[in-house]
């Protein structure tokens, strides 16, 4: 439904979106995540033609939409898309009925169609009893319902969301996630979302496509990028990553021995991990772990070996509700918020091979 080729877009000497390679498929959800600055939301105005690309091409539906060496590019309002603002951008002199019914009215839709398409987009987002009340009386959650309201009521062929969740507060967030996760399954539209809230990215998305300074550096479902993350930066910005170097020793059939230094005083832990299928002997790496794939034990564990386990003193802990926080060495773990852990304690840590991801490059 929409493909970018080769996309760029420069500010000056500044490539914001540089060599962009990109395919969403019919009815599928794809997020687009990354710092501020990454490229994200230029890419997106891209697509919706509120910035012109430097380079590449952009399809919709199969229609060429923007290109730029061949002198193509269609108006905003010539691309049948809908899209759905930070700012909600709601006309406050408008009741919700006619916010959400401007697009079909500029489009000359008979008014037997206004009415019917409208009603039937309110109840989507479950506001048809707010019909007649004007925008300066809703909240931001039913603000932001109308904006979605409006942008999918004459049935484009893509709905573009820029960061629309980011101006409610933490619990109304997650309740528009969930409601929009159903109403795009609902209604099947194809849709581009950009966030920088991982969380959203991974609780949302069929595909989700980490950039970083204007380049995507890995699309994959969100499983596949939190647990095969393809780079440092992927595994660092996805979640919480403990990211030690190192040196490859060699290879043990599918995994990856790696020697690790802890610093003066101590010796240099050997682990095993997964990944760095390209890496040669003696090549510097990278250790990707979760803080939530390793365990701590306070007594030596039994079964375990000296692979992947290893001794050392608390420095801190933080207690996060849900879960405790602690660091050994400059390891970070998570752990259950029951367990009595101390500064200075004496604790052995441990975790799978299959947990732990050798990076290279």
């Amino acid at each position: 439904m929409v493909e970018l080729e080769h996309l760029s877009k420069n500010f000056g000497a500044e490539k914001a979106v540089n060599d962009v390679n990109l395919a969403v498929a019919q009815g599928e959800f794809v997020t687009l995540l990354g710092p501020s600055g990454c490229g994200k939301t230029t890419t997106l105005r891209c697509i919706a033609g509120l910035e012109r690309p430097d380079g590449g091409e952009i399809r919709i539906g199969g229609d060429v939409v923007a290109a730029p060496q061949r002198g193509i590019y269609l108006n905003p309002e010539d691309r049948n898309i809908g899209m759905v603002f930070q700012s909600y951008a709601v006309w406050p002199h408008m009741t919700v009925f006619d916010n959400v019914a401007y697009g079909l009215r500029v489009r000359h839709a008979p008014a037997s169609v206004i009415k019917q398409r409208t009603m039937k987009a309110l109840e989507l987002v479950g506001l048809p009893h707010l019909a007649d009340r004007y925008a300066t009386k809703l909240s931001g959650g039913q603000r932001q319902r109308v904006a979605l309201a409006r942008a999918i009521v004459y049935e484009p062929r893509v709905v573009l969301f820029d960061e629309p969740l980011s101006n409610l507060d933490a619990k109304l967030r997650e309740q528009m996630r969930v409601e929009l996760v159903r109403l795009q399954h609902e209604v099947g539209i194809t849709s581009i979302y950009v966030t920088h809230d991982q969380s959203e990215a991974l609780v949302m998305s069929d595909r989700v496509v980490v950039m970083n300074n204007g380049v995507i550096q890995q699309i994959g479902d969100p499983q596949t990028i939190y647990a095969r993350p393809a780079n440092a930066f992927v595994a660092n910005f996805i979640g919480v990553a403990n990211l030690m170097q190192g040196v490859l020793l060699g290879r043990s059939g599918e995994f990856c021995d790696v020697e690790i230094p802890l610093g003066e005083g101590y010796a240099p832990l050997r682990v095993q991990a997964a990944g760095g299928e390209s890496a040669v002997a003696g090549q510097p790496v990278m250790l990707s772990l979760r803080p939530e794939d390793i365990a701590i034990h306070f007594a030596r564990p039994t079964g375990i070996g000296n692979g992947n386990l290893f001794e050392g003193e608390v420095v801190d802990t933080i207690y996060l509700g849900s879960l405790l926080e602690c660091r050994v060495f400059e390891v970070g773990i998570q752990t259950d918020h029951y367990e009595q852990i101390a500064p200075q304690q004496k604790v052995f840590l441990s975790f799978s091979p299959d947990h732990g991801l050798c990076l290279t490059g």
